[in-house]
């Protein structure tokens, strides 16, 4: 994981903040908690990259490959994520980023929540989350929690 910060807007030059990437994966054309969130992180003093709606997993694990992120955060409401989520983390490790947190957004039932984490996902956020709930997972996970 690049860089050593907490994540913090007081992050220095040597310790440069999270790269964060936050996509749309699939056909779902709905993003406005992903620009909330997105924006939350940003106010939060996280780098983030937004790579906008319908976005294949390939273009996803190849977007984190360009931008060298440290997270990679998946917003899905299509249903999908049980076919999108495995597919973003193994490509995400067939390039060597093994490393990169993923996180998931949206309306994620909680047995398909239990398989998604075992198939490598970090944590599932629902409905009701807060954005400063996603930004304490991210600092704590990040230094190492």
């Amino acid at each position: 994981m690049s860089g050593a910060a907490s994540g913090s807007a007081s992050a220095t030059a040597a310790s440069p903040p999270y790269r964060i990437l936050v996509a749309k994966p699939g056909l779902d054309g709905h993003d406005r908690g992903a620009l909330v969130v997105a924006r939350a992180l940003r106010d939060a003093g996280f780098e983030v990259i937004y790579t906008g709606i319908r976005q294949t997993p390939q273009m996803i694990a190849e977007a984190a490959l360009q931008e060298d992120v440290d997270v990679v955060g998946l917003s899905i409401l299509s249903g999908a994520h049980m076919t999108l989520c495995p597919k973003v983390i193994e490509l995400l490790h067939a390039q060597g980023q093994e490393d990169v947190l993923v996180l998931l957004g949206g309306i994620i039932p909680d047995e398909d929540a239990v398989q998604l984490k075992a198939d490598g996902v970090h944590a599932v956020f629902g409905p009701g989350t807060t954005s400063a709930e996603i930004i304490a997972y991210i600092r704590t996970a990040m230094a190492g929690g």
